[in-house]
């Protein structure tokens, strides 16, 4: 539960010189970042600890993380940063300091090591703002948000990439985050997690990569050979062009990962680049593996991929599928050791791990491989970066059960509201509640707790996939179950609670929601 913020503010003791400067940065003594252990090539090349043994400070503006920087002893004495509320460009502006070497509207890690930036209590958003990892190591970026980051257009950070590292970067872990745009190139969008000039022993785990032309690379150029080795494993990929990643000369680990929505092309290794993959699941997508735009080839090595309404296109100079019927051509050896998931069970995995604000949960390794559904088929994929789709959190089928929002004592409220709350109880899909604009929140709430696991919202004849990022909140407490895009089904741990609230804080129009339903499983 979320402790009050004025019990919290006494926990936190006396605050340090440099965060009295900003009014944000709280030593936090005793506290340490909610990790579990780094898998992967991160673990490798004497692991990847981030600030752990540091200090903890708290931070709820940019500027206050470049002063928490530079307020240490030196550029590498381990300090773990505790994030909350939403950052800006507007808010991130240039600390100096002998142990720190930060810019404006950028948070800029550069020259720097031992590090954790970690989200806490409700949340942490990164707003048009990106995250610059440059000639550093040994960091940790988790249980974050990081949206809309431009490369033109106002305003703009970090190149237009979510998050960036290059120019001698080595062992980082990116783990439980949830990155995403809202299209691609033409839109101003660059990237959502990019790795160049010498960037060395990374994990990318149980990260949500939506709505973007382009998920990431490793390696800027033809010329720029000497990057990974990375590992990405039970991230998400939803609607997504391409680059996922585009893998030029290095070596990837990538296993059981959820591609779904790839509009263009999917893994791509070229220019002698090498990619491992095992166990992902690949649905409603366009050539998802091979080398793509280039007669500079690349290798992979493949075993119990599920590939669900997969299309490929035709061989050419400069277009190498590697389907109908991937086959390996390189052998590949992995240095640690890692328990796979069976394909089968990764989009429900996915779907309930991976992105912030979802507990930090990581899979067990249980799930043993089940029959795959027949592939390939030939069915278009989905359109590219047209708006947003379904969350990863949503689930294949509609829930099943007694809707607890309708009697056993329930009620309802809510903000920006043109129509009645209670339009969403009424078991009525023809009458609804809508904010009267973009954005607003509903809630349904009952004079005793309830547990829930599930809600499902059902939009209004007419506002069909109007709805955009939302986030599901424990009205008691304020804390975050559940965050993601587009209506539907959605499921987080069970929680016990009297008020819970669907708030949307994006959309392409203005919202009907007909039904707010919930659901004990």
């Amino acid at each position: 539960m979320r402790r009050p913020v004025a019990l919290r503010l006494l926990a936190a003791g006396a605050t340090t010189a440099v965060a009295a400067a900003v009014g944000v940065a709280l030593v936090i003594p005793h506290a340490s970042a909610a990790t579990g252990g780094v898998t992967g090539y991160a673990s490798q090349n004497g692991g990847t600890t981030g600030g752990a043994g540091g200090q903890t400070v708290r931070a709820t503006t940019g500027t206050a993380i470049h002063a928490a920087l530079c307020s240490r002893a030196s550029s590498s004495t381990p300090i773990i940063i505790q994030v909350e509320g939403t950052f800006t460009v507007g808010n991130t502006t240039k600390v100096s300091g002998d142990s720190c070497n930060t810019a404006d509207g950028v948070i800029e890690l550069k020259q720097i090591s031992n590090v954790t930036i970690v989200g806490v209590g409700a949340g942490a958003v990164f707003d048009q703002v990106g995250i610059h990892i440059r000639e550093s190591s040994n960091i940790i970026i988790q249980n974050v948000t990081v949206q809309n980051v431009k490369k033109s257009g106002s305003p703009t950070s970090n190149g237009g990439d979510a998050i960036g590292m290059e120019s001698d970067v080595h062992n980082v872990w990116v783990d439980h985050n949830t990155l995403l745009a809202s299209g691609g190139e033409d839109e101003g969008y660059d990237s959502l997690i990019d790795m160049k000039a010498d960037t060395n022993y990374v994990t990318v785990s149980y990260n949500t990569f939506r709505n973007s032309g382009r998920g990431g690379l490793v390696g800027s150029s033809d010329s720029d050979l000497g990057n990974g080795p990375v590992t990405y494993h039970h991230n998400l990929y939803e609607n997504i062009d391409s680059r996922t990643p585009l893998l030029r000369g290095g070596t990837a680990h990538i296993y059981n990962n959820y591609y779904v929505g790839l509009t263009k092309s999917g893994i791509n290794p070229r220019a002698g680049g090498k990619a491992k993959v095992e166990n992902n699941y690949f649905k409603d997508s366009a050539d998802v593996l091979g080398t793509f735009y280039t007669d500079l080839l690349g290798f992979w090595q493949v075993s119990g991929n599920i590939y669900d309404n997969v299309t490929w296109t035709s061989p050419g100079s400069e277009n190498h599928p590697a389907g109908p019927d991937p086959q390996s051509n390189t052998t590949i050896s992995i240095p640690y050791a890692y328990t796979l998931d069976g394909a089968s069970c990764v989009p429900a995995i996915v779907g309930q791990m991976a992105g912030a604000n979802k507990g930090l949960q990581v899979s067990n390794g249980s799930c043993s491989p089940q029959t795959p559904p027949t592939s390939p088929t030939t069915r278009p994929p989905t359109s590219p970066t047209s708006g947003p789709t379904a969350s990863p959190t949503t689930a294949p089928t509609q829930p099943s059960g007694t809707n607890l929002s309708i009697g056993a004592g329930s009620d309802g409220s809510g903000k920006a509201s043109g129509t009645s709350y209670g339009n969403v109880q009424d078991g009525n899909l023809s009458t609804y509640w809508s904010p009267t604009g973009s954005t607003g929140y509903i809630s349904i709430k009952w004079s005793a707790a309830k547990t829930v696991s599930r809600i499902n919202i059902r939009e209004a004849s007419g506002a069909t996939g109007l709805i955009g990022s939302w986030q599901v909140l424990n009205a008691d407490t304020g804390a975050v179950l559940a965050s993601g895009s587009g209506a539907g089904a959605i499921t987080f741990p069970s929680t016990s609670l009297k008020k819970i609230t669907f708030k949307i804080n994006s959309s392409t129009g203005t919202p009907r929601v007909a039904e707010f339903e919930t659901y004990a499983a």
